[in-house]
């Protein structure tokens, strides 16, 4: 499996994963351009584009991509909130699988503070490999077997948080909205340890917090914990 940012982070996400066989893009929360530069101005290559949510960070491209001629797949909730239409867009549902090209898709429902957002499971045909994709939750409620490449949000730590209101560098009130709708540190050693990861090569770290953050901690731990490649995006 070919993993290659573009972009992660509260600016903006977007991420192409290939089997060889097919191309996808995993978000498209930057501007069509900066897509078509990350690609090295092979997005007419791409099967299709899957979008997790609604968020502009997450889904900024989604028209242009369509207009483009790219298919792309999300709920129905997000087609909704991001004014969707053509035939280029296609509603998919959570559990309910779909194939494009050489992967199998299942997307699974999430937690977070817009309509019906989603995860990812691809499957592909190709090579037989597993990659998990997930970003934008506290909490992931599935698990998984076979995975061999995970994707994953780690936004922050409690102590990074705690350590970020103390000199002020985000207001408290901020706190409640962001432990609901974004994973910690803590929450994704807790999920990594409650799935099976024998086959698992190789785990993105993605959409990690510019204040409340530690990259190198971040890395260690979940290297320790899994025995995987860690990657920080």
């Amino acid at each position: 499996m070919d993993i290659k940012i573009l972009a992660s982070g509260s600016t903006g996400n977007a991420y192409i994963v290939s089997d060889g066989s097919t191309s996808l893009l995993l978000d498209a929360g930057i501007p069509l351009r900066a897509i078509q530069v990350g690609s090295g101005f092979r997005v007419g290559q791409l099967s299709g584009c899957l979008i997790t949510h609604a968020h502009g960070d997450h889904s900024k491209a989604a028209k242009a991509l369509a207009r483009f001629g790219i298919d792309v797949y999300t709920g129905a909730g997000t087609i909704e909130a991001c004014g969707l239409t053509g035939h280029r867009i296609k509603p998919v549902r959570a559990l309910e699988e779909f194939r494009v090209c050489t992967f199998q898709v299942l997307p699974f429902d999430v937690d977070h503070d817009a309509p019906e957002p989603l995860g990812f499971l691809l499957t592909s045909a190709a090579t037989g490999e597993k990659l998990l994709y997930f970003t934008d939750t506290y909490f992931v409620r599935y698990r998984f077997t076979g995975l061999t490449h995970i994707m994953a949000e780690c936004n922050y730590s409690k102590e990074g948080l705690e350590h970020s209101v103390r000199e002020g560098y985000i207001p408290i009130e901020r706190v409640p909205r962001l432990m609901k709708s974004h994973m910690s540190l803590e929450h994704l050693l807790e999920m990594l340890q409650s799935n099976d990861l024998r086959d698992v090569r190789q785990i993105y770290l993605l959409h990690l917090s510019a204040d409340n953050s530690e990259e190198d901690r971040f890395r260690r731990e979940v290297q320790c914990l899994t025995g995987a490649e860690v990657y920080v995006c």
